[in-house]
């Protein structure tokens, strides 16, 4: 029999592989099943195939049945699988990860662990969200003042550009249709932010609990990396999407930002973000042998020397 969640390991260069693929496909009130190396989604109008390979997070909101045939593929695949509320709006639970190497992991503990570097790498997060603004030696009130500030400027900016009225942002949890149809956009957007953000996360093997500007949540980092591309990519999409009229403005807005997303190559350069921010070369990466992918899996020793598993080193210890 074999092991239970066994697959071929990737290698360093597969991990940026992400970015090539579409940011997220959402499926509603539909079958979810497999034919050959393609996803099939059957409705009452017909079957949708989607190539596997092609699906960064594949979002499986309301009405939804997923075959374990089709969630096989998907693991092979590395595809990130989320199941979602109506409009996409909530996120329930998550897949696994694409890579084997803790590496990435290890690096984001390192920097999380220590108060300093973990306030450098929030810096360096506002840089990534304002460009332009200098972080150095600023408090974490600081930031979150900034921040603020910035937010509301873009927000009357993007209403102006569009022509769509703006009072204030409103976001009801347990009501998503309070919300007017910019507010409503930007929620539905947020949320699909989110859910690329954790499947780039989840890919690279990172935690998406140890977040260095929020905190306290099981996501805390995925809000980090989502917040990166907010007022770029995020707000401006939705209140494009709420100018074209407030019927449909979810399902509008999350159409929309795919196609951004897509045309700005933002997963490539998400990865790019993540690795930089955690100061990872990817030295401690899965190895390769012969042009093939190998687990590298070690055993920790002292002076945070790594010795070879799979082995016993009991002739090799001097009492």
């Amino acid at each position: 029999m074999s092991t239970v969640g066994r697959r071929g390991a990737s290698s360093p260069r597969e991990l940026t592989r992400v970015g090539d693929r579409l940011s997220f496909v959402y499926l509603e009130r539909c079958t979810v099943h497999r034919d050959s190396n393609a996803i099939t989604a059957e409705d009452a109008d017909g079957i949708t195939h989607i190539p596997s390979a092609t699906i960064g997070t594949l979002l499986l909101g309301p009405g939804t049945r997923v075959t374990h045939q089709a969630m096989a593929l998907l693991g092979e695949s590395g595809a990130g699988v989320a199941w979602v509320g109506e409009h996409g709006v909530r996120y329930y639970a998550g897949g696994r990860a694409l890579t084997r190497s803790s590496g990435l992991i290890e690096a984001q503990a390192t920097a999380w662990a220590n108060r300093r570097t973990r306030l450098d790498v929030a810096r360096a997060m506002y840089r990534l969200r304002f460009p332009g603004e200098d972080t150095a030696g600023r408090t974490r009130q600081d930031l979150l003042g900034m921040e603020g500030s910035r937010l509301r400027d873009c927000y009357k900016r993007e209403s102006l550009r569009t022509g769509v009225p703006w009072r204030r942002r409103e976001y009801n949890r347990d009501d998503f249709s309070a919300g007017d149809a910019p507010n409503q956009a930007i929620t539905a957007a947020a949320q699909c932010m989110y859910g690329v953000s954790h499947s780039v996360v989840a890919a690279l093997g990172c935690s998406p609990g140890l977040g260095f500007v929020h905190s306290g949540h099981e996501r805390s980092f995925v809000m980090d990396v989502a917040d990166f591309y907010r007022t770029e990519i995020a707000i401006p999409v939705a209140f494009d999407a709420a100018a074209e009229g407030a019927e449909d403005v979810a399902t509008r807005t999350r159409r929309m930002l795919r196609d951004r997303i897509a045309r700005t190559g933002l997963l490539d350069r998400c990865v790019r973000d993540i690795k930089e921010l955690l100061g990872y070369d990817g030295t401690r990466d899965t190895a390769e042998a012969n042009g093939a992918p190998q687990d590298r899996v070690t055993l920790q020793s002292d002076g945070d020397r790594h010795v070879e598993s799979g082995r016993n080193h009991g002739d090799e210890i001097v009492w």
